[in-house]
């Protein structure tokens, strides 16, 4: 479901993963119209890192 949010709504992605600041600023990238593609390749890109790092947390026990 965060996958579809990051491709159509990047900006929201980073506010579900706790990052706000990087949410307002791909909001500000998001609102041009060539911003739209570069911030929904950094929402993947972000909720890709988020994964991760939640499965070495859980790996390690933490």
């Amino acid at each position: 479901m965060r996958l579809i949010i990051a491709i159509l709504i990047p900006f929201l992605v980073f506010f579900t993963i706790g990052r706000p600041f990087q949410g307002i600023f791909c909001l500000l990238l998001q609102l041009t119209l060539i911003g739209w593609i570069p911030a929904a390749i950094w929402a993947v890109y972000a909720l890709n890192q988020y994964k991760t790092d939640k499965k070495i947390s859980e790996a390690l026990g933490q």
